[in-house]
C-alpha cells in the first residue's frame, strides 16, 4: 500500500496513475476527496485524516508543496506507523543559494522539505526535477488567445523542460523499487531548448505559425507583475535568465537510466496538451 500526498496535482494524479498501472494498492490525500475523481479502488483522505491513511503503508511520497510547514509531524506519524519508504519531490535548484530561486518567492520550501526527509531516519529516496513542461502554458497560453506571437525576455535561454508524466514514473519507480534508496536523482527531459525555440514547436503542434519576440527584460517584468506576480519572484525569474544565458543547460540521462526508456522531449509534452492551447 503507497500513500500519495498532493493527489491531485500536476504530478500527483499521474503519479497514482503510474502506480496503479504497477499493480499497486493507493491512498491519496487530498484536500477535497469528493471531487477527486480518481478510479475505484483508490482510497481518498483528506489531510486531516493522516493518522488513518499512514496505517498499513508500505511507501509514502511527499509532495513539498502539500507537506510544507507539516512535514515533521508527518514524518514522525510516518514512523510511528512503520512505514518503510519516503519518496521526496523537491526541484535540481534545491541546493542553490535561496536568495537564487524563485520559486521560494512563491512559497516553495524545497530544501526544509527534502532536508527533513532525508534526516528523518527513514529510508528515503530525492527526486529533483528541472523545470516543468507544464509552466509554459502559464506563461504562454494567455497570449496566445490574442495573436501568433509570444513577447517575452531572454530568448535565448536554454533549458531541458521534463514532462509531468515521466516525474511521476521516476517517483513511481523509486517507491515500487528499493534499488534506488538513497539517492538524489536530478531528472530532466532530454534536450535544452531555448524559448524562442519551444514556441515555434507548440505552433507546429497545433496548427498555428507561431513565433517569440524578445522583450526587454524590465519591461517583460513590470509586466509581469502588473499581472499580479509577485516582485520578488519576478526579479529573482528574471536573474535567474540572466544568470543561466551564461552557462550550459543542465541536461542529465537520469530518466532513462532509471525507466530504462529516453524521457519525453518538449514536442511529445506539447502533443499531449495540443488541446490546452485553445
Amino acid at each position: 500500500m503507497y500513500l500519495v500526498t498532493g493527489a491531485t496535482g500536476i504530478i500527483g494524479r499521474p503519479l497514482v496513475e503510474e502506480l496503479l498501472s504497477g499493480g499497486a494498492e493507493i491512498r491519496a490525500i487530498t484536500r477535497d476527496p469528493q471531487q477527486a475523481g480518481f478510479p475505484v479502488g483508490v482510497e481518498t483522505f483528506a489531510p486531516e485524516a493522516i493518522h488513518t491513511a499512514l496505517r498499513g503503508i508500505h511507501g509514502l511520497f511527499v509532495h513539498p508543496r502539500a507537506a510544507k510547514d507539516n512535514t515533521d509531524e508527518l514524518l514522525r506519524l510516518a514512523a510511528e506507523q512503520g512505514v518503510r519508504k519516503v519518496v521526496v519531490m523537491s526541484a535540481i535548484n534545491v541546493d542553490d543559494d535561496p536568495g537564487q530561486q524563485p520559486s521560494r518567492y512563491n512559497g516553495d520550501r524545497n530544501a526544509e522539505v527534502e532536508r527533513a526527509v532525508t534526516a528523518s531516519g527513514l529510508p528515503w529516496v530525492a527526486v529533483r526535477p528541472s523545470s516543468f513542461a507544464i509552466n509554459t502554458l502559464g506563461m504562454w497560453r494567455g497570449q496566445l488567445a490574442f495573436g501568433d506571437t509570444v513577447r517575452g525576455p531572454y530568448g535565448g535561454f536554454a533549458e531541458a523542460v521534463i514532462h509531468e508524466r515521466d516525474v511521476a514514473a521516476v517517483i513511481a519507480r523509486a517507491l515500487l523499487d528499493d534499488a534506488l534508496l538513497g539517492r538524489r536523482m536530478s531528472i530532466t527531459g532530454p534536450e535544452a531548448l531555448r524559448l524562442d525555440e519551444m514556441v515555434p514547436i507548440i505552433g507546429a503542434a497545433i496548427g498555428r505559425p507561431l513565433r517569440f519576440q524578445e522583450v526587454p527584460a524590465e519591461a517583460a517584468a513590470q509586466a509581469m507583475i502588473r499581472n499580479g506576480l509577485g516582485e520578488q519572484f519576478v526579479r529573482a525569474l528574471m536573474a535567474r535568465y540572466r544568470r543561466e544565458m551564461e552557462r550550459p543547460a543542465t541536461v542529465t540521462t537520469e530518466v532513462e537510466t532509471i525507466l530504462g526508456r529516453p524521457a519525453r522531449g518538449f514536442a511529445d509534452w506539447v502533443a499531449d496538451h495540443a488541446g490546452a492551447w485553445s
